[in-house]
């Protein structure tokens, strides 16, 4: 019974050849399938020789996924990760993260901080800049997350990890702002975004002569379409609506994009182009096609206003581009996640790691690509303020449509 009981211990033990054979698979994938090193300056095959002789060291499956993260950081693409994590491991950005962040001059600097979340009720403003995070300084507290390539967005994005903290560790955040420094704790309450709740997936009410509704980060479940058209028929009446699509970083499916893009369109037309370049690198033949929407009834034909901020994530940033770009609504706000492309998922062979990787270049009905896009009607989120008077996003769009109405 012993011996059993040792063999099937053994038997359940990654060996160092698994671990090495699943590096390989993760590497090469990624040499094939990723379709964005055309814009960034990144040496895969370098990057191969620096992190494979770790592995002969990886004798856990959380040391494994360590590495693996290294590696993926060396993308710097907020639309690639793993599908495992340690409790060590950095929050997903934007969907676990709850303000944003760039190098602006050489300062790091808040530009935007995720509406009813932590860091705005910790008192965390755009516009502050970033001293430390839980007392380390950012140019050191940046380097574990920093890629080997010598970019400024590289920094941006490790920057943004650095303030989203991990799974297990209430974050202190230092920040500046008029020549005063203060600390700020966004999970003295508890780790929230570890924990986000919603009353509903699908959310509204009236806002006098418009309808409000807001989508809440369930885009991958078919179930929010017959929630949405609920909500659609019910505000119907209204003279204006406004669809909030800023809560909604994880992105999600094409079924229901259409679907909810088929209530507004008059016709059916293509809303989005994709480009499958691993095809073209492979035999030197570009393959790419455009996606249909077709209408749904009962259309609602006024005047309709989307939201968006830097937590329209994913298929939420393809809805709101199709809005746009269809001619459709105005789209209100800041700049989304611009997150690239679309993934594909991937499973190592031996450990069973998942890892998402950005395979499909997109592109918006101008040709532009999808992360580029920048709302009409952009706004400062430096006015942003906690509570509902203060969401600057919404107040804008509600004039916006005052004058549409009236």
């Amino acid at each position: 019974m012993l011996l059993s009981s040792s063999l099937t211990a053994f038997s359940q033990t990654t060996s160092t050849r698994e671990y090495k054979e699943d590096f390989g698979y993760f590497w090469k994938t990624i040499n094939d399938e990723y379709c964005y090193f055309n814009k960034k300056p990144v040496d895969w095959n370098k990057i191969r020789e620096l992190y494979a002789p770790q592995i002969d060291t990886v004798q856990s499956r959380n040391a494994f996924i360590t590495v693996l993260e290294r590696v993926m950081n060396e993308l710097y693409d907020h639309h690639c990760s793993l599908r495992a994590n340690t409790p060590s491991s950095s929050r997903l950005v934007p969907t676990s993260a709850d303000m944003w962040a760039e190098f602006r001059s050489g300062r790091p600097v808040i530009t935007e901080v995720r509406k009813d979340f932590g860091a705005e009720q910790a008192g965390i403003r755009a516009g502050m800049e970033v001293v430390a995070v839980n007392d380390v300084p950012v140019e050191q507290g940046i380097q574990p997350f920093l890629a080997h390539t010598k970019d400024e967005e590289a920094r941006n994005y490790a920057l943004r990890l650095l303030l989203a903290g991990d799974h297990k560790t209430p974050r202190k955040i230092t920040l500046r702002l008029n020549k005063v420094q203060t600390d700020h704790y966004p999970d003295k309450d508890g780790l929230m975004l570890e924990n986000v709740h919603y009353v509903s997936k699908v959310e509204s009410r009236s806002i006098g002569d418009i309808g409000y509704i807001r989508i809440n980060n369930f885009l991958f479940d078919n179930s929010i379409i017959p929630l949405f058209d609920s909500v659609l028929s019910s505000l119907s009446a209204k003279k204006a609506i406004i669809l909030d699509m800023r809560e909604t970083p994880s992105g999600g499916n094409t079924s229901v994009a259409r679907a909810i893009l088929g209530r507004f369109t008059p016709k059916e037309q293509f809303y989005q182009k994709h480009e499958y370049y691993a095809e073209e690198k492979e035999t030197g033949i570009k393959r790419s096609w455009v996606e249909m929407v077709s209408p749904r009834a009962p259309l609602y034909s006024r005047p309709l206003v989307v939201l968006a901020d830097h937590w329209t994530g994913s298929i939420s940033e393809g809805i709101t581009t199709a809005f746009d770009g269809m001619k459709l609504a105005t789209v209100i706000g800041t700049p989304m996640a611009r997150l690239n492309g679309a993934v594909i998922s991937f499973e190592m062979p031996n450990t069973k790691i998942g890892f998402n990787i950005s395979a499909e270049r997109l592109y918006q009905l101008n040709g532009q690509p999808r992360e580029n896009f920048i709302p009409p009607v952009e706004v400062d989120a430096s006015a942003q303020k906690p509570g509902p008077g203060g969401d600057v996003i919404l107040n804008t769009a509600l004039a916006f449509l005052q004058k549409k109405i009236k």
